[in-house]
């Protein structure tokens, strides 16, 4: 008894142990801060749509093997034991091979063996074809992991961006506060002092409660990007998603590349215009297929047989004696098939025009795409030199009027005005930074580069 309640305090703290390792473990594997690589690995690895692509593949290559097992020949054994029973019958007779045998046994036993294989000569090219398309429905289950991939790596950069754009609004949000505070406090001893009235003060004091309203309203819109990035990554609800401070390496006014040269590229890289491309290809098979099975067939085939039965000497000299070797060629010829083959050889041709326009679909929508981005990083680039200049025209001025405020120079009305101008600025430029490097990222992507902001 001691024995076993030892035993059972070793197991239970050894599955405790194995428990907190893999506890650590799962708690290493999940970084502290997380880069732009770090959230596209993990949701690569943790990705249903990619998983389930990825299941696909491998059921896609059975199929291609038992495609290719089709070539070989099919073999079986069979058996068949009888057991009867004549309780009424005097004699009881049974034919066993060409001989008729006759017994006064009630109880009588059977059994017959065979081996018997069968292989396709010719089918019209069915076996070929089929092992054809099972190998191209295999590369496109793999393009269509790539495709999934690349999919999610565009939509975590999307969202990385929105929440560095609003990790820098947050920011300024802050900065803006403190002056606020500190302009607040300085009108509250000026007010002390008499030198402004309650109503001036009041009117900091709702600028404040304003730009304190805005900090809570971007950190609201931050925590729903985090909240759509964990959703996507596959993170649990309670894990922690701290961005990295960004290392920008992408110049916001960096020159962008051709549109042309972006297009030819992903012309010849994106999978899903493999895909597509592979999908045609598909249809050119279907339809030799289905002319196939209008064609004749030849099988031969091939088997070994014998049997015994009670009252015929013995076991053994009767399998012998009744050992049958045989060997024959089928030869099937279609004639009528109520026009079938025809209209499944005008439907494949029809799904090859459906596939035609499918890929000249998916090529106007990337080149869409790709105009989109180019002309959004543009235009945002544009938009971030003038906002730039803007926000810097807006902080001087805010500069000045504050400290002519401090003098007794400016009064409330045109200093609130000014911050409410270079928060507005401020917005702006931060904007289109992100957008244009969010754009630069995708073009550059798109081009076969690595994303990088």
């Amino acid at each position: 008894m001691r024995y076993t309640m030892v035993c059972f305090m070793i197991l239970t703290w050894a599955l405790s142990m194995m428990a907190q390792d893999t506890t650590a473990v799962a708690a290493a594997a999940t970084p502290d801060t997380w880069t732009l690589q770090d959230c596209i690995n993990w949701a690569k690895q943790q990705s249903i749509t990619v998983q389930r692509n990825k299941v696909g593949v491998r059921t896609s290559r059975l199929t291609l093997e038992d495609a290719r097992n089709n070539r070989l020949p099919v073999v079986s054994f069979s058996s068949n034991q009888q057991l009867g029973y004549r309780p009424f019958q005097q004699t009881h007779s049974s034919v066993l091979g060409s001989e008729v045998i006759s017994t006064s046994n009630k109880t009588s036993y059977s059994g017959s063996y065979g081996v018997n294989a069968s292989m396709s000569i010719y089918d019209g090219g069915q076996i070929k074809n089929n092992i054809r398309l099972a190998e191209l429905n295999t590369q496109i289950a793999e393009l269509n992991v790539l495709a999934s991939e690349l999919s999610i790596e565009e939509q975590i950069t999307q969202l990385y961006v929105q929440i560095l754009y609003n990790q820098e609004a947050v920011s300024r949000d802050d900065e803006l506060i403190a002056l606020g505070q500190a302009q607040l406090d300085r009108a509250r001893a000026l007010k002390k002092a008499g030198l402004l009235n309650k109503a001036d003060v009041s009117q900091l004091e709702s600028q404040l409660a304003q730009d304190k309203y805005q900090k809570v309203s971007d950190e609201t819109t931050l925590e729903g990007y985090r909240l759509q990035l964990k959703q996507l990554m596959e993170l649990d609800g309670d894990e922690d998603l701290t961005i990295a401070d960004p290392q920008l390496e992408t110049d916001v006014l960096a020159e962008l590349p051709s549109k042309q040269d972006v297009y030819s590229h992903a012309l010849e890289s994106r999978p899903e215009l493999k895909v597509q491309q592979l999908a045609m290809d598909r249809t050119y098979i279907d339809e030799q297929l289905a002319q196939a099975s209008g064609k004749p067939s030849v099988t031969a085939s091939a088997g070994i047989n014998t049997s015994n039965t009670t009252g015929n000497g013995n076991m053994f000299t009767q399998l012998k004696n009744q050992w049958n070797n045989g060997i024959g060629v089928t030869l099937s010829i279609p004639i009528w098939d109520h026009g079938k083959t025809k209209n499944a050889v005008a439907r494949a041709r029809l799904e090859r025009e459906t596939a035609y326009l499918d890929m000249v679909d998916t090529q106007k929508n990337l080149w869409k795409t790709i105009e989109n981005y180019w002309l959004q990083a543009r235009n945002n680039q544009q938009r971030y030199i003038a906002a730039k200049e803007n926000m810097d025209y807006c902080r001087e001025s805010y500069d000045l009027t504050s400290e002519q405020f401090r003098l007794g120079m400016k009064n409330i009305v045109e200093l609130t005005q000014d911050k409410t101008n270079l928060s507005s600025a401020t917005q702006q430029m931060l904007q289109a930074k992100y957008m244009a490097l969010l754009n630069i990222a995708m073009l550059r992507y798109y081009n076969g580069e690595s994303i990088t902001l």
